[in-house]
């Protein structure tokens, strides 16, 4: 991958000057390339990949954890299946009950009928993961899925109806999909990103994995340290003790394991206002 930084928002006072990173695809390189350096899709056409904290499971390793059991025991009767997204009955009424999931879910305006539409005409929807209740066909609910096999699937957004009776179901299919995705054969199915107290039912997955910036970790301390503990202000991660702690060796260590390498022989050129490179 060759890698853009993006500027944000900066610190003068304490000296932080942020740039996120922006991979790019080159030539023999695929998107399960991106997933495991860290990135996750930045766009539907998956032509630009951004680094965030996210949680993958490793399959070849999964054994349903009591609580996946429970959950799993709960949605026996279901019926799941990954259908390509050619062959899947993307329906104007489908799609509205997706909208108003999203509506409730995420807020008004988050997800657009304009960027559901993009998003299912990009590549990086090329599956769809859907369940319906074994005994009446009635509908539970889609997730949107990238697949290569056998390296990679990565579950995106899931859409299904929004009740009291039915507030498991988010839980269930994700499980059902890893369950599924293993018996498949695939390495590794990709969960999203998580940030937050309410993104942690993700963790519920053994071998936990999630990208911490430098290295995928399997630590889920460490994991909850730094979804509630948060940033300190005006603090980079790495100065902090508490994330260094978890880390297997000192930072010079870390940097060299990581999957980033700034190549001294490819110079950028300088430009020229409204001239391009410069000679």
């Amino acid at each position: 991958m060759k890698v853009l930084c993006s500027e944000v928002g900066h610190d003068y006072g304490h000296y932080l000057y942020p740039y996120v990173l922006w991979g790019y695809l080159e030539p023999g390189e695929t998107p399960a390339d991106a997933l495991a350096s860290g990135f996750m899709p930045g766009t539907p056409e998956m032509d630009r990949w951004y680094m965030v904290r996210q949680i993958r499971v490793g399959l070849e390793g999964w054994a349903p954890s009591s609580e996946n059991r429970r959950v799993l025991r709960r949605t026996e009767g279901w019926r799941c299946e990954l259908v390509e997204k050619g062959a899947f009955g993307d329906t104007a009424e489908r799609r509205a009950g997706w909208l108003e999931y999203a509506a409730g879910k995420w807020g008004v305006g988050i997800m657009t009928p304009e960027r559901l539409d993009r998003l299912m005409g990009g590549p990086v929807v090329s599956h769809l993961f859907h369940c319906t209740e074994g005994g009446t066909g009635e509908e539970v609910g889609s997730a949107l899925v990238y697949c290569e096999p056998p390296r990679a699937a990565f579950y995106y957004y899931a859409f299904y109806r929004r009740t009291p009776e039915t507030k498991h179901y988010g839980m269930g299919m994700m499980a059902r999909a890893v369950a599924q995705f293993a018996a498949a054969g695939y390495e590794h199915l990709y969960l999203g990103t998580c940030y937050s107290e309410r993104a942690l039912y993700k963790a519920q997955f053994e071998p936990l994995e999630f990208w911490n910036g430098c290295r995928w970790s399997g630590n889920g301390r460490e994991l909850r340290h730094l979804v509630r503990q948060g940033l300190p202000e005006g603090r980079h991660r790495l100065e902090t003790a508490e994330f260094r702690d978890f880390q297997p060796g000192p930072l010079a260590e870390l940097a060299r394991e990581s999957c980033v390498r700034i190549d001294p022989a490819i110079r950028p050129r300088p430009t020229r206002p409204g001239r391009g490179p410069a000679p």
